[in-house]
């Protein structure tokens, strides 16, 4: 007679058999026979202190591996409590699964505990919605699940299981399903490729600018290598941020709109023209605009494309680096120069105003510091406005993808389940969050989870006491009568000491570097917060 597993072990062995090693969840009575199966199967779980931040983890651990990150949590609020995360995975085409348990089938149309048809919650933020209702079949729902996340350029997934289909019993002979999805990121036809090159070489201002399709850093190294043919300056967000090492004389980094503005040709990879990038606009109106998208709703939006083309952008930079006739023939274009110099210009003023005496710390010193302590080869998640802001045109992270953003949904509390991943994953590399103090009220107690895990995150709280983006919009409209845009510089440190981690306070600039050097000394999950002047008026909204 076969030996039997019950259905959680079967979703297990599916999971394993997509390449997943890590599971994130925050247990519930519905999904029991999961975390057991990953413990028989020898699937890490990883358990946090509120369901949203293991969808944001699991987010996190696409972003990092390439690999789909899976979340699993129980009935009702449960699953309700991952739908902000799933949410901003679907606005950043991020693959990630939720498994969300689901009542008895026995039950279904009796008011069981946290009834609820989940599915019909996720159907607009999800690219594949379902309830598996056969225990045999659950392997093939996976398959199923995966293949729709990674389908064009990616997104989120939800799958609910009711706990009986988990806790069934089959034989332990089910096959699992085999080269289900598309290997080989999907490419451009060669003519297309010979057509492009030869607009980039005969372009005298060229510029390229890189988004979404760098996922776990898929052809990072390509899109250096052409903008070095090229001698081309280079601009990134989203998934390629950290693709070019910092200090890359073609990267740039504050000259965006000088360079979109003067370019003749833009080549955009990955990159959605949204309230980010200007909405397209910032380009020249006579600039031709070769656009490269793996969803090819995304050609086009709100900026005319001249050259459409449906293709991963990462595989596409690897074809057209590989393109010959492409290198520039000069040392340096004088186009580049000029941008460079544009570069210089306001990186000078950025460090002048870092370099103002103030009594609080002002917010170019805060993040100057802060991009130094982190260095290039750390992982840095950001949550918050206007301080991240800032700091994200001072981090030196070298590593596409590295630099952990929420995306166009701007949302608040991504940072300790995007932190989580990361020194889950490389639990050698010095991971961090930059917090606005709006931001760390969200989840905050995930420190909670390092201390219990033993993950030394580092921390760092840019503490104006306000909600400092929208105070300054609010007092725009109705400067009499502000309300709900002050919190008080709460010691948020001490609430990290509290769970057993390091925490420190720093008032004056002098301070910072010394007690950043003392959170990392201390081998715990740190928190250092520091209170900025509000004064500073920083830099208008986060554009991830």
């Amino acid at each position: 007679m076969l030996e039997k597993i019950h259905g959680g072990q079967l979703i297990a062995r599916a999971l394993r058999n997509e390449g997943v090693d890590t599971l994130f969840t925050l247990t519930g009575g519905h999904i029991v026979p999961i975390l057991d199966g990953c413990v028989l199967e020898g699937i890490r779980v990883v358990d946090v202190r509120h369901e949203q931040s293991a969808a944001h983890a699991a987010e996190a651990y696409t972003r990092l591996t390439g690999k789909l990150g899976v979340v699993a949590v129980t009935a009702g609020p449960g699953v309700t409590n991952t739908i902000t995360g799933v949410m901003n995975a679907h606005y950043s085409s991020t693959p990630m699964l939720v498994l969300g348990g689901r009542h008895p089938v026995r039950q279904e149309h009796t008011g069981g505990l946290q009834e609820m048809d989940h599915p019909k919650l996720f159907a607009s933020i999800t690219r594949f919605a379902d309830t598996a209702w056969e225990t045999t079949r659950l392997a093939d729902y996976i398959s199923i699940a995966a293949r729709h996340a990674f389908a064009g350029r990616g997104g989120p997934v939800f799958l609910d299981i009711p706990l009986d289909v988990q806790a069934n019993t089959v034989p332990d002979s089910i096959v699992m399903p085999e080269r289900y999805r598309a290997g080989t990121p999907m490419g451009a036809d060669a003519k297309v490729i010979t057509d492009v090159a030869a607009l980039l070489a005969s372009a005298e201002r060229p510029v390229i600018f890189a988004g979404n399709g760098f996922r776990g850093g898929a052809g990072a190294a390509a899109l250096v290598a052409l903008a070095e043919a090229l001698q081309a300056p280079a601009y990134v967000n989203s998934g390629a941020r950290g693709a070019f090492r910092f200090g890359h004389p073609l990267l740039g980094n504050r000259a965006r709109s000088q360079a979109f503005a003067g370019a003749d040709l833009v080549l955009a990879l990955g990159v959605d023209w949204d309230f980010r990038t200007g909405y397209g606009q910032k380009i020249a109106p006579e600039a031709t605009v070769v656009q490269v998208d793996a969803e090819p709703s995304r050609i086009g939006w709100n900026r005319p494309a001249h050259h459409g083309i449906v293709a991963h952008p990462g595989r596409f930079a690897e074809q057209l680096a590989a393109a010959e006739g492409l290198a520039y023939a000069d040392s340096q274009r004088p186009w580049t120069a000029e941008l460079q110099s544009g570069e210089a210009a306001k990186l000078a003023a950025a460090n002048a105003e870092a370099d103002v005496e103030s009594e609080l710390v002002n917010a170019q010193f805060f993040g100057r510091t802060v991009a130094d302590f982190f260095g290039m080869d750390s992982i840095v998640a950001v949550d918050g406005g206007d301080i991240v802001s800032t700091t994200a045109k001072w981090l030196q992270v070298s590593t596409a993808g590295h630099v952990l953003e929420p995306g166009p949904a701007g949302t608040l509390g991504t940072g300790p389940g995007f932190a989580l991943a990361a020194q889950a994953v490389f639990p050698d590399k010095r991971v961090g969050i930059v917090f606005g103090d709006g931001g760390f009220g969200f989840n905050g107690m995930e420190f909670d989870t390092y201390v219990r895990l033993g993950l030394p995150v580092i921390g760092v709280v840019g503490n104006d006491g306000v909600w400092s983006n929208i105070k300054t919009f609010h007092k725009m409209f109705y400067p009499e009568r502000l309300v709900a845009s002050d919190l008080g510089r709460r010691p948020y440190h001490s609430v990290v000491e509290a769970l057993g981690g390091y925490g420190e306070l720093v008032t004056k600039p002098a301070e910072l570097r010394p007690a950043l050097d003392r959170a990392a000394a201390s081998g715990l999950p740190a928190l250092v917060n520091v209170h900025i002047d509000e004064s500073m008026r920083m830099s208008s909204n986060y554009s991830g």
